[in-house]
């Protein structure tokens, strides 16, 4: 069953006569909106830009929802990241505070962890932050995937929080689960967010940008 914007089920409506005869199953929860997919072919990284290309990162939603989905590295062993701009801004480089922890499972049934992260937080650093806690690998069958939510972008009163998880392949073999969140310390309009990794290219993998209404 789909979810309600606020965690409660959404509601369902069968289009059909009798539950007999139902073939299709409508959820009539509209709150979440496609803005923009993008598709990842050797690209440096992956930007989204209000007014740019039909991307919409304004006031028009209180919330925005990334997410990603098998994003694969060209390099071995790089992190998953992303920054922003400022309304007028540019190179990426805005004020965050963060905090981080991750759990992980190696493949081998060896070694587990529930941990803080500390060497993926930020405390008022300006670089990419990471959103995936450890290294992905760039094996065929290796990927990240995930979410991010950025609350009130438009806001020109309170930093702009942010929160993410991932899951990924690690370069060691290793199943690495990823929490991040912190705010980006300004009083301006974000309105601009890039993803890269650390390091190469962003082999392949796609990015949809959601906006969620009425939240």
């Amino acid at each position: 069953m789909g979810r309600g914007p606020v965690g409660e089920p959404a509601i369902i409506r069968y289009v059909n006569n009798s539950l007999a005869s139902v073939t299709d199953v409508s959820n009539t929860d509209a709150s979440m909106i496609l803005i923009k997919t993008l598709t990842a072919s050797s690209s440096d990284d992956l930007s989204f830009v209000d007014g740019t290309s039909d991307v919409v990162l304004d006031n028009t939603y209180p919330i925005y929802k990334f997410v990603w989905t098998n994003v694969h590295p060209a390099t071995n062993n790089v992190r998953f990241s992303f920054q922003g701009n400022a309304a007028g801004g540019s190179g990426y480089n805005e004020t965050i505070t963060s905090s981080s922890f991750r759990s992980y499972h190696a493949e081998a049934d060896n070694d587990t962890e529930v941990a803080y992260e500390t060497g993926s937080d930020q405390a008022q650093g300006t670089a990419f932050q990471v959103l995936e806690l450890s290294s992905v690998g760039n094996g065929n069958d290796e990927a990240v995937s995930g979410e991010l939510f950025l609350f009130n972008p438009s806001s020109t009163t309170f930093v702009k929080h942010f929160i993410s998880r991932s899951i990924e392949n690690a370069a060691n073999d290793y199943a690495v689960e990823g929490y991040v969140s912190g705010y980006f310390n300004t009083t301006s309009a974000i309105d601009e967010i890039q993803f890269k990794m650390s390091s190469g290219a962003i082999d392949s993998g796609t990015i949809k940008l959601y906006g969620i209404k009425d939240s």
